[in-house]
């Protein structure tokens, strides 16, 4: 099998560095890593054709200020260069927070398949509360999709603990492949936006987000690419477990492979 490149973007968001970068070196994959906001000037076709996808740890688009965070959209001639490479037919996987990122630009969440707000807003012209967020929760992950190569070698249901958000997902947008037994529901999970705004980590007082989604890994099509999303992904501790060191290896792969391309222009 030909072993995948991989350009590897992150930042905007902390993490830990060496064992991030030991899980994507057992990973049998050829990547260069970027940091932002270098990566954006990469993300373009002629760039991008060395490359077999790309993978995004990062969180562009936010600064995080005393007063709460400011939402900035890439400029004109990025929003170009990006939407021409997934015409292309370049495949993107998003992991974890990457799903909070480029909060000003409303496409982009359209592309990943949902969003995580740090704000209250708007999104698809509903207004919105701010998402949720959980950490070093321990739940059981259900496999939706034995048969889809994401999901090969990896049991009916496993476990992980992990960070979990409770954030907007556009269901009927993706293929599902993975939802938690968790239940998402405000008494669960802390507001985002007091934590970045009124500095109250881990307080979900007088916020009443409605239930949501329990999906946490899916795929779908945009444009002529394959996008895939894994929530999963926060820490060293899930790193280390060996159904995501499988999960994640699997999802690289297909994201990068001409079957995922084929399978995303099929109309």
């Amino acid at each position: 099998m030909t072993i995948p490149r991989v350009l590897l973007i992150t930042k905007g968001h902390p993490f830990s560095r060496e064992p991030f970068f030991e899980l994507f070196d057992q990973l049998e994959v050829d990547y260069t890593h970027v940091e932002q906001p270098v990566a954006w000037h990469l993300l373009r076709k002629d760039v991008m054709a060395d490359f077999d996808c790309a993978v995004f740890y990062d969180m562009p688009g936010i600064e995080f200020l005393p007063g709460g965070p400011d939402f900035s959209q890439p400029d004109t001639q990025f929003k170009s260069q990006f939407l021409d490479l997934l015409a292309s037919g370049k495949g993107m996987l998003f992991l974890h927070h990457a799903i909070a990122g480029w909060p000003g630009w409303p496409e982009y969440a359209n592309i990943i398949g949902g969003r995580f707000l740090y704000l209250p807003g708007s999104l698809r012209g509903k207004k919105v509360l701010d998402s949720g967020y959980r950490h070093h929760v321990t739940h059981n992950v259900q496999v939706l999709d034995p048969e889809h190569p994401i999901l090969q070698d990896l049991p009916a249901s496993f476990s992980l603990q992990d960070e979990l958000y409770l954030f907007e997902v556009f269901e009927q947008d993706v293929v599902p492949l993975l939802r938690s037994n968790y239940e998402f529901t405000s008494a669960n999970f802390y507001s985002a936006a007091k934590a970045v705004k009124e500095g109250k980590m881990n307080s979900n007082q007088d916020w009443s987000h409605p239930p949501g989604s329990n999906l946490i890994g899916w795929v779908k099509r945009y444009s002529n690419s394959p996008i895939t999303y894994l929530q999963p992904g926060d820490d060293p501790v899930t790193w280390q477990n060996p159904h995501f060191i499988t999960l994640l290896k699997n999802a690289v792969r297909w994201t990068a492979s001409n079957a995922a391309i084929t399978w995303a222009q099929k109309s």
